[in-house]
């Protein structure tokens, strides 16, 4: 009995000393919060990219801001909001592009396909084969120029067909 009691004692003691892994407000980190600050501090972004956190105590909920410096979309400032599910990483965080953009893996409620996330490093070149917007795939494979002045006025601010889309250029 005195032994179990100085077990606690002991373990108690590591806690209050830093010993163990903790969170915000001294709470015990999950696993998910582990693995997601692992994987952003093995990160290496381009100057293209920045994370941002709006809540320092948060590393679930986080935004990540990609300035193309190519491409179709080279000017413009995409913000992406991530929320990392407490089963992650088995469970793909949710993603939501906040900057409308007339992009074939994007859709108009901002719902991103996460292929273009998956195997591309901090960018948003488009893949027609996957497509949320089957409207601009569909121009992206039969008509590139046409594509291409799409996202132009996509980006500089106006209609593409009967959708508005607000300036995002830097």
């Amino acid at each position: 009995m005195i032994k179990l009691f100085s077990l606690k004692q002991q373990k108690k003691d590591e806690e209050s000393a830093g010993g163990n892994r903790t969170g915000a407000g001294g709470k015990k980190a999950s696993a998910a919060q582990l693995r997601i600050q692992k994987d952003i501090n093995e990160l290496n972004l381009p100057k293209t990219c920045e994370i941002v956190f709006p809540d320092q105590d948060d590393l679930l909920n986080f935004k990540l801001i990609i300035s193309p410096d190519e491409g179709f979309y080279k000017g413009g400032k995409f913000v992406f909001s991530f929320k990392v599910g407490q089963g992650y990483p088995h469970d793909p965080p949710k993603v939501k592009c906040e900057t409308m953009v007339y992009h074939p893996n994007i859709d108009l409620e901002g719902n991103v396909c996460l292929n273009i996330l998956r195997y591309t490093t901090c960018t948003v070149e488009p893949n027609p084969e996957d497509p949320l917007n089957k409207e601009a795939a569909e121009v992206l494979q039969t008509n590139r120029r046409l594509f291409e002045q799409n996202v132009q006025r996509s980006l500089r601010g106006g209609y593409v067909g009967a959708t508005y889309f607000e300036r995002c250029l830097k």
